[in-house]
């Protein structure tokens, strides 16, 4: 055992730390947003933060966090700046650079609308969805390149240069800081969501590798959503984003064993999800779906809910849940919806019936070859009773997914289908 003053220290370290990250996380994109205003120029002032928010992770948890952290980032970030500026030798940049500093210094935008504006010119429709994931979790984020690279399992060489084209892009656009026009702005905030929507799902359902979830990632999804719930609280597909998110994470308790295996929805102790997190989404959906247009986040997170709400398994409304998966399908279709609203049509009107309408949709381009087509046609053979061909597409579906825990999941229910004799 440690003595008592050695483990308090210990305590009081991960306390401060937590409390750095944190305050790290939430001032990024306020300070960037100040730089920009100030300098102009994306990608020189990006770097600028960056690399104040390393000098804060180094010596704020040893010396203490300054009396004035917002007002530390900026002057480190600002004098760094200095020092990028010094190092461009192109004279035509360089008096550009000038007559922006000769210029009045402005008044500093709320820290409110430069993270809304961070976050649309991060999601910039001339970027990829992989770009602007990268990008948004970096400036808005506080991520720095290592810790993104970490959570996608990919080379730090790899984020860094998706980082760099992507700010690379939004230079050669000729892109303001500033907010869209109207007419822009819709399509915008559609990417925005969209690259939360990926950010969490990597999170919750890890795409490879031999962990499940990767809680960093949908920790800094829901965080985002929050931010921008906060901003824009009249949004509905905002909240809807928001109540998906706290709905499917409240699951995690109960998704995997002591050992790292899957525990699928139907078989999870439920006494271990998150209630606070619950009795939340569900209150930001009502709210939403009473007082807004329908739009295809908030079916989703209707959906959640519809799960959430039953004690067991066995007491999930499954004519419900396909209703909403008829509307989601009408309004947002899409081979993922496609193959949830199946499993909905089997719980309804038998495996048989969600066999067929399987057949006709793994016709889309997009589900050939998937590994969740094979899965769910393996779930409802076994459904109708068909063991044999439900143990063989099990373990096709495992050769086909790259995540470890979903290869075991999937490989012990071929196993407990193997006939008594082994063979």
């Amino acid at each position: 055992m440690a003595a008592p003053g050695k483990g308090w220290g210990c305590e009081q370290q991960v306390s401060t730390n937590t409390e750095v990250e944190r305050q790290l996380r939430e001032l990024a994109p306020q300070v960037l947003g100040i730089l920009v205003r100030r300098f102009g120029g994306f990608d020189i002032c990006e770097d600028a933060v960056q690399e104040a928010l390393v000098a804060a992770a180094s010596q704020w948890p040893s010396d203490g966090l300054p009396e004035n952290p917002k007002g530390w980032l900026i002057t480190v970030a600002c004098r760094r700046w200095t020092e990028l500026w010094r190092s461009d030798t192109a004279r035509r940049r360089r008096e550009e650079a000038v007559a922006v500093l000769a210029t009045p210094e402005p008044e500093p935008a709320s820290a409110v609308d430069d993270t809304l504006t961070l976050l649309l010119l991060c999601c910039h429709p001339s970027l990829t969805p992989a770009s602007q994931v990268a990008l948004t979790l970096r400036a808005v984020g506080g991520l720095s390149t290592a810790e993104i690279a970490r959570a996608f399992l990919v080379p730090e060489s790899t984020v860094a240069q998706r980082i760099s084209r992507a700010k690379q892009r939004i230079k050669a656009s000729g892109a303001q800081f500033r907010m869209p026009a109207e007419a822009e702005r819709s399509e915008r905030m559609a990417a925005v969501l969209h690259v939360l929507y990926l950010i969490f799902n990597e999170g919750y359902t890890a795409s490879s590798g031999s962990a499940l979830h990767r809680v960093e990632l949908t920790a800094e999804a829901i965080r985002l959503a929050r931010q921008l719930h906060d901003r824009l609280p009249d949004d509905p597909e905002v909240a809807g984003l928001l109540a998906l998110m706290l709905l499917t994470d409240a699951h995690r308790p109960a998704r995997t064993r002591a050992d790292g295996t899957l525990v699928p929805l139907a078989e999870q102790d439920r006494s271990l999800w998150d209630a606070e997190a619950i009795a939340e989404g569900i209150g930001l959906i009502t709210e939403t779906l009473a007082n807004a247009p329908i739009g295809p986040y908030q079916l989703q997170a209707a959906i959640a809910a519809v799960h959430d709400e039953a004690a067991r398994a066995e007491d999930t409304d499954w004519k419900q849940i396909l209703g909403l998966y008829d509307l989601l399908h009408g309004i947002a279709p899409g081979p993922m919806v496609s193959l949830n609203r199946i499993i909905a049509v089997a719980m309804v009107h038998g495996p048989r019936v969600g066999l067929a309408q399987l057949a006709e949709a793994e016709s889309e381009p997009a589900l050939e070859g998937h590994h969740r087509v094979a899965a769910v046609r393996a779930h409802l053979l076994d459904m109708a009773g068909d063991t044999e061909a439900a143990r063989i597409h099990y373990r096709m579906a495992a050769r086909r997914t790259l995540s470890v825990p979903e290869q075991r999941y999937l490989e012990s229910r071929a196993a407990r289908l193997a006939p008594r004799d082994g063979t």
